[in-house]
């Protein structure tokens, strides 16, 4: 290890943060760059880095999270973006990044979690980290009160005619806190309004309610809702299915249930939620918001 150096909070170094956006690019197909260039790469979100010759081999971030649980704000601690250079791998860098943000910020949030693949699932336990199955909430239109209309107010929104808009809501977002739900994200949203999903941003202007959504055949997928006041369901649902809907999936924690809605506990190993805290935070049906991974 005495070769690599550790360096991190750089993302105002050019050299190191183009760096790190190749690793980025090479393990996950996402570059970071965009969401830098907009000023939305804050201080809440901090990569940990080994580097060899001023290049990056190694990564885990930090995104420092205020997470609501049944209308309690955690400080919380989600790690992402944990990444090694092909070349690099099995040296151990991934352990030793994992253990120095652990020994840093132990003290500093209520809890950390973090969201892994199937590669990983048994590496995340030898830190202490603790498996919890999220549920599924799927509404099957043919069991709802939800009657689709024919609303002319429902429009795509882009990043170059609609940012200020987008920036409004991702600031004054209205939070769920019965449950689960995330404050003050606003720099990780407009991640997703950027980087994962300029092409599925909607806008109910009669509702004034920007939906993230992509239809895939029969299923709708509804991965948040941003609005500045809490709405109803189905009355925004019957503003954005078509006549080929047949099942809403819901990749957040709705805020009420209704008629139709069935949730199931869900085991995917593809996106499998640890979580490391001294107490049990969260029982029963839950999903965090797609829209707050990192």
């Amino acid at each position: 290890m005495t070769s690599y150096k550790l360096v991190s909070d750089y993302r105002n170094n050019k050299e190191l943060r183009k760096s790190f956006n190749e690793l980025a690019k090479e393990t996950f197909g996402i570059d970071f760059s965009g969401w830098y260039e907009k000023g939305y790469w804050g201080d809440s979100y901090i990569p940990y880095s080994y580097t060899e010759n001023g290049n990056v081999i190694a990564n885990a971030s930090i995104f420092k999270m205020s997470v609501v649980i049944n209308s309690k704000t955690y400080n919380a601690m989600q790690i992402g973006t944990v990444m090694t250079d092909q070349r690099y791998r099995n040296k151990g860098l991934a352990k030793e990044l994992m253990l120095h943000i652990m020994e840093l910020h132990k003290v500093s949030c209520d809890f950390m979690y973090l969201f892994a693949n199937e590669s990983v699932l048994d590496f995340y336990p030898k830190f202490g980290f603790s498996r919890l199955d999220e549920s599924e909430y799927c509404l099957a239109l043919d069991k709802s009160n939800v009657q689709r209309v024919n609303n002319t107010s429902l429009k795509r929104l882009t990043i170059e005619e609609n940012l200020t808009l987008l920036e409004d809501y991702a600031t004054n977002q209205y939070i769920c806190a019965k449950q689960i739900d995330v404050r003050n994200n606003k720099n990780l949203l407009m991640f997703y309004f950027t980087i994962v999903f300029p092409e599925a941003i909607y806008y109910i202007e009669d509702l004034e309610t920007i939906v993230l959504m992509e239809h895939e055949e029969e299923t709708l997928h509804v991965f948040d809702i941003i609005s500045h006041q809490k709405q109803d369901i189905e009355t925004l649902l019957a503003n954005i299915i078509t006549d080929s809907t047949k099942q809403v999936v819901f990749h957040f924690t709705p805020e009420y249930l209704v008629a139709g809605m069935e949730v199931n506990t869900m085991a995917n190993d593809d996106d499998a939620l640890f979580i490391l805290s001294d107490t049990p935070l969260l029982k029963g049906h839950f999903k965090f918001p797609f829209t707050s991974h990192c």
